[in-house]
């Protein structure tokens, strides 16, 4: 079996692809993005690669004899005039600009499309590892109540539309009130700043109150960028005063699910799974 190659941001994602991968016995060829590097990563075969340095990233993958690749881990959108391109990545760096100018996803897009022409098959992670992906119905906590699942429709519905105009892939919503949605800044900021708004519309660690949604953008490509969600997510839910987090299910991506599981229980809060047509 070919060793898989991961191009790697920072986070937990992209360890446990690793790892799902070479306990299977397909192995891994990981390219630690330069500036994005996790320290955990270091265990695996791979060499670190700036971001405009494909025709290295290319190279690299051929000779581990990789045939799938997959993107995994945060990485912010790069500063493109700081960048330094290799000569494969600078005849793409007018066009990568161009996309960009179109949003997160035609940039996304553009570079798997990259990779496709060059041979290479994209899997995402929640192929690479299956365990991951996130399933319907309550995952952990209570129940959410009659109040709380209005709280999460509408919160999925704001997260559609956000979407739709590719703006993020999160919405809070507490008591039928819309508190925060996701921009470039990401979910954990925007939870911080769910957290600064005053107490007389959101919940406390006594008294919890509204829910995050997080989904994937409708026409966004899912083999690359679903929402996560790993105990960073939960914590920073907690300190917001919230009582759950809601995802669709298949849509997203649990990091470390057995432990999200058991620090969900600890905190007190519900992960609860949505069908993609929930409200709809």
């Amino acid at each position: 079996m070919a060793p898989l190659g991961i191009i790697a941001g920072l986070g937990a994602l992209p360890v446990q692809v690793a790892e799902a991968a070479t306990a299977r016995g397909q192995g891994v060829y990981v390219l630690r993005l330069k500036g994005f590097e996790e320290p955990d990563l270091e265990r695996f075969p791979g060499e670190v690669g700036g971001i405009a340095e494909i025709g290295k990233a290319f190279k690299a993958f051929r000779q581990a004899g990789c045939e799938q690749i997959c993107f995994a881990g945060v990485v912010k959108r790069p500063d493109f005039k700081a960048l330094k391109p290799d000569l494969k990545g600078m005849s793409l760096l007018p066009k990568a600009i161009s996309v960009a100018r179109k949003g997160d996803d035609a940039l996304l897009t553009f570079m798997i499309k990259v990779f496709e022409d060059e041979g290479f098959e994209i899997v995402g992670a929640n192929e690479a590892a299956g365990h991951l992906e996130a399933p319907e119905g309550v995952l952990a906590g209570p129940e959410p109540s009659a109040e709380q699942i209005q709280d999460l429709k509408k919160a999925a519905h704001v997260a559609l539309e956000i979407g739709r105009l590719d703006i993020g892939q999160g919405a809070i919503v507490a008591n039928g009130l819309v508190l925060c949605v996701e921009a470039q800044e990401g979910t954990d900021e925007m939870l911080k700043r769910c957290a600064d708004l005053p107490l007389t519309i959101r919940g406390s660690e006594t008294a919890r109150l509204g829910v995050l949604v997080k989904r994937p953008k409708p026409q966004q490509e899912r083999r690359i960028d679903l929402p996560t969600i790993g105990k960073k997510t939960l914590d920073g839910a907690a300190a917001a005063g919230l009582a759950g987090i809601g995802y669709e299910a298949g849509g997203a991506l649990i990091v470390d699910v057995e432990t999200v599981k058991s620090h969900a229980e600890a905190l007190g809060l519900f992960l609860y799974g949505f069908p993609q047509d929930w409200d709809t």
